[in-house]
């Protein structure tokens, strides 16, 4: 009983001891798993730690890099900003211009702007104004935005959120603050001074416009005075001349504000202009230097300098006043709205050297008109510089009208009686004279005095820039041909050129460009090239629409203007790719190709050409593209030959079966190829006639080209002995002519066949072959002159056609000695 009752004892220390033990163990379990996790934590942590010191130290790095960026940037707008900006010439040329605005717009409110000419002459001064207002603004306005760039920069550093940041480390955050307020020191300095001429930009930006706005007013207070006057002048400023005489100011006060403001201009002119005059003078030099060498050239190194130089008499006697004239009369033209004054004393000097070569190559009789004209050009001149209207100006230009239409109409008379002794056109120019004098007279009686002195002037002047635009382009073509006279080596570029082919087309340009500057100095004189050029500009540039389709005449000028100037340089470059073939027939091998590929040369110029044209003139290729699809539509009904004959052209120029200089046979034609074509070719015949043959031909039918790959020709000949001469023999004779002839080449070898037995003759064939296809003719003949003189010094015959005729009469037909000789009839 007691075991039974220690029993529960026992079990509950048993599972009290198991129990302890399991806490136990638990508890060293869990000893250990806490160590574990607190070791792996640890160095969680100390990952954590690190990387963050990583991340520190790089995102220091870059905030250090970015304020050196910053210092960089700063010191760069620093060294900028110290050399100053370029505002000296604007600054101290601004009051000038200022006040110079001032007092056109204080003239412009005078009576003194009285006459047509003084109101252009303060227009022509407001318009050199403006281009410099203009100039001036477009400088600042580079300048400001620079200025406004380097603010832009600036102003980026205030905006940087990220230069705030405070670094953790103690001795990176002392390194950092202080690289930052030197920066900041160094970016409140920059930005003041950056601020400080951008203001000052401004303060002159303002001024200028102010400046070019009271510019644009006074220009259209003249335009509108040049309005009424205009109006006034054709309705009529007074009325008959023994009347109603003029009333405005006298003559000498005239003439001193005359003097005054041409004199002004002048000088400002001069002193503005510099450069320009530079290149005058050195344009001068260029054309003296040029004439003297090509008549020393002529004079050194031509056969007969004398014969040539006769040809260029105004060179060859008047160097160089020849030189001066042509620079004189073409330098006006390098100046934009020269004042009047310049541009007159420019053209007195063109008179007086143009007289001077008169006087020595023509009659005495055009001489002394020409010296009365100049006299009365100067008196035009003069009046064409007054600023205000007088009744002396009226009077003289009366009279000076009377006199022109007098001297015009008795030198009209000469040069009708005797046009060769006279300028070319004579007639034609002193017909124009004398009808604007008379207009001018008929005005100038009717009270329109403006009107008439304006059409007197450009008669006068224009019918001297006619006789100095003669002598400028014969002075030109002198100097060519002396230039092509020379004696040349045989590798010059020069030597190949033809001259005559060359001399028209320059002539043709000459004439060309001579004629739109004589137009162009006629609209000067009579005041209206402004308005020309702003009507043509206006027309050019006004949108119109066909078609849902916007376009400017401008454009459709631009494009044809570009086509043109691309086909005149694909055939300047054809021309002097192949220069030499122009003067030589020289076929070579290599220059035949260089000749066929002129093709390809101005076909690729003028491919280019075109697309530049669509370019510029701004076409929608759009529209283009349907033009070439209506282009397609219209090759599939009619232009089929015409494309066929173009793509011809092209296979022709890559292919090169035929080349410039071959000598072919095509149709039953033959000759020497001169021309491939874009569309057609020309063939040179034997006969000297030139047939031109479509490309479509060369390509589709059969053609003999006897100089493919070189220009040898065997030559085939027959010749015929009498029956009984010896065949060996004549055999060994022509072989012998054959190879001792220089002509004939020896490889391929001549040959010699008995051909043929004829009638009356042994035939035998002789092939032989010539160098040159060229004088295969040539060749032929003296073979065949070689032949029969050996024929004649061996006795061989050479047989002739005979024949024999057996005559069988009646027996009672009688035939007596006369009649055989058929002087009678016979008996009957």
């Amino acid at each position: 009983m007691r075991t039974i009752r220690l029993i529960p004892g026992l079990l509950f220390l048993s599972a009290l001891f198991c129990f302890y033990e399991a806490s136990a163990q638990q508890k060293v379990k869990h000893q250990q798993l806490s160590v574990r996790e607190r070791e792996k934590n640890r160095m969680h942590s100390r990952d954590s730690l690190l990387r963050a010191y990583n991340q520190t130290d790089t995102s220091i790095t870059g905030l250090l890099q970015q304020i050196e960026r910053y210092t960089a940037t700063f010191n760069q707008i620093n060294n900028n900003l110290s050399e100053g900006l370029d505002t000296a010439e604007v600054s101290a040329g601004l009051p000038t211009t200022v006040r110079r605005i001032v007092k056109i717009d204080s003239l412009i409110n005078t009576h003194k702007s009285s006459t047509l000419r003084y109101l252009f002459v303060l227009r022509d001064n407001l318009d050199h104004v403006q281009d410099k207002l203009s100039g001036w603004q477009s400088d600042l306005e580079n300048v400001s935005s620079k200025l406004i760039q380097n603010q832009n920069e600036l102003v980026k550093f205030t905006k940087d959120t990220s230069l705030r940041i405070v670094p953790y480390d103690s001795l990176i955050r002392k390194a950092f603050f202080a690289q930052r307020r030197k920066t900041r020191r160094l970016f409140r300095r920059t930005d003041s001074l950056n601020r400080a001429n951008l203001l000052k930009i401004n303060l002159l930006q303002d001024k200028i416009t102010v400046a070019y706005t009271d510019a644009l007013d006074a220009t259209d207070q003249i335009d509108l005075k040049i309005k009424r006057f205009a109006i006034k002048a054709i309705s009529g400023e007074s009325g008959n001349i023994l009347d109603t005489p003029l009333q405005f100011a006298s003559f000498k006060t005239a003439l001193q504000g005359t003097i005054r403001i041409n004199s002004l201009l002048y000088g400002l002119f001069i002193k503005s202009e510099t450069v320009i005059q530079h290149i005058s003078f050195f344009f001068f030099l260029i054309t003296l230097s040029w004439i003297f060498l090509a008549k020393r050239s002529i004079l050194r190194k031509h056969e007969n300098p004398g014969a040539a130089l006769s040809q260029a008499n105004y060179i060859s006697r008047n160097p160089l006043v020849s030189a001066l004239l042509v620079s004189v009369a073409i330098i006006p033209y390098f100046y934009d709205h020269p004042p009047v004054v310049f541009i007159e004393t420019l053209f007195l000097a063109s008179m007086v050297l143009s007289l001077i070569l008169i006087k020595r190559h023509f009659l005495t009789e055009t001489f002394k008109f020409l010296c009365g004209l100049f006299l009365l050009s100067i008196i035009y001149g003069a009046s064409n510089l007054f600023v205000q209207i007088t009744n002396i100006d009226r009077l003289v230009i009366l009279f000076l009208s009377i006199v022109s239409i007098i001297s015009g109409t008795i030198i009209y008379k000469s040069a009708r009686k005797d046009s060769a002794d006279h300028l070319p056109h004579t007639c034609t120019a002193l017909q124009i004279f004398i009808g604007l004098h008379i207009l001018s007279l008929v005005l100038n009686l009717s009270g329109r005095f403006s009107l008439a002195k304006i059409i007197g002037v450009t008669a006068v002047f224009n019918l001297w820039f006619l006789i100095i635009l003669f002598f400028v382009v014969q002075i030109i073509m002198q100097a060519l041909f002396l230039q092509f006279q020379v004696k040349k080596d045989s590798k010059s570029f020069i030597k190949f050129i033809d001259y005559t082919e060359l001399q028209k087309k320059i002539r043709r340009f000459l004439i060309t460009l001579a004629t739109l500057l004589w137009l162009f100095f006629l609209l000067q004189n009579l005041n209206i090239d402004d308005w020309a050029a702003d009507t043509l500009g206006d027309m050019l540039t006004k949108p119109r629409t066909v078609g849902g389709s916007s376009f400017t005449f401008g454009n459709f000028v631009v494009f044809i203007l570009v086509i043109w100037l691309s086909s005149v340089l694909s055939r300047i470059i054809s021309y002097f790719y192949d220069i030499s073939s122009q003067s030589e027939l020289d076929f070579s091998a290599a220059r035949k190709r260089n000749r066929t590929s002129a093709l390809l040369i101005r076909l690729g110029v003028f491919s280019v050409g075109f697309l530049l044209a669509v370019a510029a003139s701004g076409f929608p290729l759009e529209k283009l593209t349907i033009i070439i699809s209506a282009f397609g539509v219209g090759i599939g009904f009619g232009l089929q030959n015409i494309v066929n004959n173009l793509v011809s052209g092209i296979i022709l120029a890559f292919e090169k079966p035929i080349q410039i200089g071959d000598f072919i046979e095509v149709d039953n034609r033959e000759g020497v190829m001169k021309e491939i074509g874009i569309r057609s070719s020309k063939i040179l015949t034997n006969d000297g006639s030139e047939v031109i043959i479509p490309n479509g031909d060369l390509i589709s039918q059969h053609v003999t080209n006897w100089t493919l790959s070189n220009n040898n020709r065997r030559i085939e000949l027959i010749v015929g002995v009498a029956y009984g001469s010896d065949i060996g023999k004549v055999e060994a004779l022509l072989t012998g002519v054959l190879t001792a002839h220089p002509d004939v080449m020896q490889t391929p070898s001549p040959a010699v066949f008995v051909h043929n037995f004829n009638d009356s003759s042994v035939d035998f064939r002789l092939f032989f072959w010539v160098a040159d296809n060229n004088k295969r003719h040539e060749l032929k003949s003296k073979v065949m002159n070689a032949v029969y003189a050996e024929f004649v010094k061996e006795g061989i015959e050479i047989p002739f056609p005979q024949r024999d005729v057996h005559l069988f009469l009646p027996d009672n037909l009688k035939v007596t000695g006369s009649d055989a000789k058929g002087d009678q009839a016979p008996d009957q």
